[in-house]
């Protein structure tokens, strides 16, 4: 699985792309450096820190898929198959 994060971008969303149908949550947060850890990404979503298209999301293994979202600390992902131009 092929994932791009872009830096933080004040008041608009962080493209992470993915080259699979789907990301779960845990993992989407991971691999985007939003977390060091798998086991640190649990704990926050478990914890109801997280936020997946606009609701509290405590699933860590919530399928997310291209047009979906993820907010954490005020700062939101946006999954997508191509980078945005």
């Amino acid at each position: 699985m092929r994932v791009t994060v872009k830096k933080k971008v004040p008041g608009g969303d962080i493209p992470v792309v993915i080259s699979t149908e789907f990301i779960k949550l845990e993992s989407a947060m991971k691999l985007a450096n939003v977390l060091p850890t798998g086991g640190a990404a649990k704990a926050e979503i478990q914890e109801s820190f997280v936020q997946v298209n606009g609701e509290v999301c405590t699933m860590r293994g919530k399928k997310l898929y291209p047009g979906d979202r993820f907010t954490y600390e005020g700062q939101s992902y946006l999954i997508c198959i191509h980078e945005p131009q």
